[in-house]
């Protein structure tokens, strides 16, 4: 569950940052997936494949000579985006450490 809302609002946020018609979903309910599991092992996979590669999105649209990261992004209400890659930085992180803390309790970690 944790990872796929990471994926989503992630998801949106890059959109946000680079599409003008870009719908973000319904608050909250959208940003959560309908399971707490994922239906599959494959799922999960993709789940992590398209984290990695909206990441990655992310970090070329930074790293673009042509991106002013501090213009207000002209359909927002004042967000740059510096300030959407900080807010997908920190909003990861946050979950990102709750997925840590659900594996310690569980006892999930591999085997050595």
């Amino acid at each position: 569950m944790l990872l796929e809302h990471i994926r989503i609002a992630q998801w949106d946020i890059l959109e946000f940052s680079r599409n003008p018609k870009h719908v973000s979903p319904k608050w909250p309910e959208g940003y959560w997936p309908q399971t707490e599991a994922p239906p599959s092992a494959s799922a999960w996979n993709a789940s992590v494949k398209k984290v990695k590669q909206d990441l990655k999105a992310l970090q070329e649209l930074v790293e673009d000579p042509k991106t002013d990261l501090l213009a207000k992004i002209p359909w927002g209400d004042g967000q740059t985006i510096l300030r959407e890659a900080l807010l997908v930085a920190d909003h990861n992180a946050y979950h990102e450490g709750q997925m840590l803390d659900v594996r310690r309790l569980l006892g999930a970690w591999p085997e050595k």
